[in-house]
């Protein structure tokens, strides 16, 4: 097929689906006949992706990152903890300097270009707003109203075992990454699984992987990083505001969509310069939130922690069991931080660095802040809400559970929880769901549109292509039931896990070869002062 008629069926495409959004439909809601199109398309993914490992209970998925992630902490040393301080120190531009100075000859070659387009606080940054998103609010509240507060132990676990593998697959996104003659940088899975498995001699097998990622990321792009988040910022805005009407969300779906595509239209250097604006400034004040609601809850934090720790192993009738409990606890940290699905390593390619593993290190440090530090702070909160399931019972099908006698779920249950303490929550709760939505939407159109043009050429046409797409998909998610939208998400991101993962396994010894090379740098100008 030429690219030619490539273009063509893609112009088609956007025609067929702008078509489909009709504002002047009559007999139904727009909102239902969208989510009456995506229903059945994201319970056969979510089927697929999530299937379970022979003879077992456990999805297959499960067992790669998590097997993956012990596997790494394992082989790089505890990794995550040893060299915390290090990726602090990075962020910080401690070691900036080592990027500035000239290599002589017959000294260590390094194989990292010294291009780049961002610094290591931008690329973290881009990548934090990526994985700090609804996810933290909407996903941690849907994880406990499924598998109690037991989920958030193994949430925890996945996210501190995770900087271990989003340290390797970051190292990787920069040592394989290219650079364009106008300076743009490409990387992330599709390179390294490219290149890094041609120097094992898998050219074919890595060819095929790295295209399967790059289709598998675009998909993800539309879901996850992008519906899932209209989902969840449309719902709140129509709670907020008390809007009816079957087209409300899509309308604010559209809203959305404009906003997003001012901005992403100017590309990773207006991406990083919006994200490292809005991302410190909003997890700031939404952690200074969940810690103020906790400190007036001080004498109940034992508690909560007690609940969480006991029912982790030991969940309420209903909930289950371990292994669910366990596996919904997987689920929501993987969808969180996105440690093993290699969309990170996207952002942290474009860094502005000589040595691969400095920008290894630096992402560590998202699951850390995503999911150790956001994640847990949202569960303490909404645990200590609930209490001994004095306002809904744990265990709602689909998420779902009655507050109050009114149905609630994701953001819902957190702002029912954040309202309890917080009289002003309401507005501040919505605006930090809209951010947050908004953040994600724009640093996943850059992993998406990094894949896309892996497969599909890097032209301007074939950029403007994708991003009219990736913006009818906010649209879609703002309209679309809560768990359709959810499950496809989950799909969409977990599925990434499958070629990334072969890939990091097959390519870890490569990681230790430029960790070795920081860290002698960095002992080397320690020992001289």
């Amino acid at each position: 097929m030429s690219h030619k008629t490539i273009k063509v069926n893609l112009i088609f495409t956007i025609f067929f689906l702008l078509n489909s959004i009709n504002l002047n439909a009559q007999e139904k809601g727009l909102d239902d006949k969208i989510n009456e199109a995506f229903t059945p398309i994201a319970n056969w993914w979510e089927s697929l992706i999530l299937h379970n490992f022979p003879g077992t209970e456990v999805p297959t998925i499960i067992f790669l990152l998590v097997g993956g992630a012990l596997f790494f902490t394992i082989y790089f040393g505890f990794v995550n903890f040893r060299h915390f301080t290090t990726a602090v120190n990075t962020v910080r531009g401690k070691y900036d300097s080592f990027d500035k100075e000239k290599s002589k000859k017959n000294t260590q070659k390094f194989n990292e270009s010294q291009h780049g387009e961002v610094s290591h606080f931008q690329a973290l940054a881009t990548a934090v707003s990526g994985t700090v998103g609804n996810g933290n609010i909407a996903g941690v509240a849907l994880a406990i109203a499924v598998g109690g507060p037991g989920a958030t132990f193994w949430m925890i676990l996945c996210g501190l075992l995770g900087m271990s593998t989003k340290f390797v697959e970051c190292t990787l996104g920069v040592k394989y990454r290219d650079v364009g003659e106008d300076g743009t940088v490409y990387g992330g899975p599709m390179y390294y699984l490219t290149k890094g498995l041609k120097e094992r001699g898998f050219e074919k097998f890595g060819k095929i992987l790295a295209v399967i990622f790059a289709l598998l990321c675009i998909g993800a792009s539309f879901g996850g990083g992008n519906a899932a988040q209209s989902n969840q910022a449309a719902m709140q805005l129509v709670g907020s505001f008390g809007m009816t009407g079957g087209s409300a969300r899509t309308i604010i779906g559209i809203i959305m969509m404009v906003i997003v595509g001012i901005i992403i239209i100017g590309g990773i250097k207006r991406i990083a310069s919006v994200t490292e604006k809005i991302v410190p400034f909003m997890a700031l004040i939404y952690v200074i939130a969940c810690l103020y609601i906790i400190g007036i809850n001080f004498s109940f934090i034992d508690d909560a922690f007690g609940m969480i720790v006991n029912q982790a192993f030991n969940p309420q009738a209903g909930l289950g069991g371990l292994l669910g409990v366990l596996i919904t606890g997987f689920r929501r940290a993987a969808f969180s931080n996105e440690a093993g699905a290699g969309s990170a390593s996207i952002a942290h390619s474009a860094v502005k660095t000589k040595y691969a593993a400095s920008e290894g290190l630096v992402a560590l440090l998202e699951p850390f802040i995503d999911t150790v530090v956001i994640c847990t702070m949202t569960a303490l909160v909404i645990i200590i809400f609930n209490g001994d399931n004095t306002v809904f019972d744990y265990g709602g099908v689909g998420g779902v559970v009655m507050i109050n006698g009114v149905p609630s779920e994701g953001a819902g249950i957190t702002a029912a929880a954040f309202s309890e303490y917080i009289s002003f929550s309401g507005p501040f709760l919505t605006l930090a769901v809209v951010l947050f939505a908004l953040s994600t939407m724009i640093s996943w159109s850059y992993y998406g549109l990094q894949s896309w043009m892996y497969v599909f050429g890097k032209s301007k046409i074939s950029g403007l292509i994708y991003k009219c797409l990736f913006l009818i998909f906010i649209v879609i998610g703002a309209a679309g039931d809560m768990s359709s939208v959810w499950a496809f998400s989950d799909a969409m991101i977990l599925a990434l896990v499958f070629p990334n993962m072969i890939g990091l396994l097959l390519l870890y010894p490569k990681v230790k070869e430029e960790l070795n090379n920081y860290l002698i740098k960095i002992n080397s100008t320690k020992s001289n002062n």
